[in-house]
Formats: C-alpha cells, sequence, structure tokens
C-alpha cells in the first residue's frame, strides 16, 4: 500500500514538472522578447534624437490610400519661430512646463469627462512617430510608457521640430515646409502669424479642413491660436524651444 502511495505521488510529482517546464520555457522567451522589443525601442528613441525618422506608421498609411504624400523635412532653424510657437499655443501651451505629461489638462479632461485637450505635444510625437492613429487602450499604454523616455533623451526644440515634420497639415501632406508650399506658396520659414496660426488651427483635423480657405470657425480659432503664440511669447513659456 505504501507503495503504490509512493508511486502515485511519484507520478504526481513527474507531471507537475512536466507542466512546470514548458511553463518556464514559454516565460522565460516572454521575458526575452519583451527585453528585445524594449531595447529595439530605446535604440529608436536614442536613434531619433540626432536621425530624422525616415517614416510614420501614419504615413506610409496614407502612401498606400493616396498613392503619394508630399513631404518636405526642414530643420527648426528653417520654419520661421511664430509657426512653432503657434502649434504649441494650440496644441500644449504649458509645453515647456511639464515632463511629458499635463497633469492640470488631464484633471480637466477627466472632470468634462473626455480625453479632449489632455495629449501633449510630447505625446502627439510619440503617437505619429513611434505608434499608430485611432482610439486604443493598447496605442494609449504604449504612448504612456514611451513619452517619459522621449523627455529624458530628447530635447524641447527637438520634440518640437520632430512634431512640425511628421504631422499631417492637409490630406497626405506631412510637415509644415509642405503645407506652407501647398497652402501659401511660401516657404517654411517666410510663413506670417496669421498663415502659422492658421496651419496650427487645421490640426487635429487637417482632412477636412484647410488653413487656405478657412471657415468662420477656423478664423476664429486662427485668431485665438495668434493671441496664445504671442502670450507664450511674451511669458517665457516658448523659452525651452526658441
Amino acid at each position: 500500500m505504501a507503495k503504490r502511495t509512493a508511486n502515485s505521488r511519484n507520478k504526481k510529482a513527474r507531471k507537475a514538472k512536466s507542466v512546470r517546464k514548458p511553463m518556464k520555457w514559454a516565460l522565460r522567451w516572454v521575458g526575452r522578447v519583451f527585453l528585445a522589443g524594449f531595447a529595439l525601442l530605446m535604440a529608436l528613441v536614442l536613434l531619433f534624437s540626432v536621425i530624422n525618422p525616415p517614416i510614420t506608421h501614419t504615413i506610409w498609411s496614407e502612401y498606400r490610400r493616396l498613392g503619394k504624400v508630399e513631404r518636405d523635412w526642414v530643420p527648426l532653424e528653417q520654419i520661421a519661430p511664430v509657426m512653432a510657437r503657434s502649434v504649441v499655443a494650440a496644441e500644449d501651451a504649458n509645453f515647456c512646463l511639464h515632463w511629458g505629461f499635463d497633469v492640470n489638462a488631464i484633471r480637466a479632461a477627466i472632470g468634462e469627462g473626455s480625453g479632449r485637450g489632455a495629449s501633449t505635444l510630447s505625446q502627439q510625437v510619440v503617437k505619429n512617430v513611434f505608434l499608430w492613429q485611432g482610439r486604443s487602450w493598447i496605442r494609449k499604454a504604449l504612448e504612456t510608457a514611451i513619452t517619459p523616455l522621449v523627455e529624458l533623451t530628447w530635447s524641447k526644440r527637438r520634440i518640437v521640430e520632430v512634431y512640425l515634420n511628421v504631422a499631417e497639415m492637409d490630406e497626405g501632406v506631412f510637415g509644415v515646409a509642405a503645407a506652407a508650399e501647398g497652402y501659401f506658396g511660401v516657404t517654411a520659414d517666410k510663413l506670417s502669424a496669421q498663415q502659422a496660426a492658421r496651419i496650427a488651427a487645421v490640426l487635429p483635423n487637417p482632412r477636412e479642413r484647410s488653413a487656405s480657405d478657412p471657415s468662420p470657425r477656423l478664423r476664429k480659432r486662427a485668431a485665438a491660436i495668434m493671441d496664445g503664440a504671442a502670450t507664450i511669447a511674451a511669458d517665457g513659456r516658448a523659452d525651452c524651444f526658441e
């Protein structure tokens, strides 16, 4: 009897061991994949702090949909300063004051029962460069994880520069250089305060808005952005990227 009991225990032990072994193997590989993915991500974050992203998921998607896209990368030094101030005033007025997340904007958005207005310029750059468009908890979680890495390794000027070059500003038109030429027939460094404000006003819905043929509502928004750009220039909230 004792022998049968011992044999039964041994069989159960061997069975448990045979189950644990593949589980350990699977967990080990999951860990390796996670570490490899994190290492790749860190490498891309560091690389894009000095090298311009060659393409993004959105640019690739629009190219497949439209058959072509307009894009011409220009350094921040070749973009009218008022253009940078305009997008910051429009999208993230406290950009120079936070570390990637605007806590006050998040609280206000929660209080209103909406996520509108809570996404910072840094978060938008992460979404545009490393992730994809659309609403999902997975994308938002990744965006939340990557944003501090970008803030730690990129300068504020670099974040603004990348944003101005990868954001879609008209249907199939990416970056301020292509937008300035397409809307107004000028180079990015020649944009006036009004033109810059109108380009900033088409965000975040450039496929249904036009900077060169603005609706009354867009004109009103552009006027508010012009005032906001002047305000952040005067009170020092543009100092980190100028």
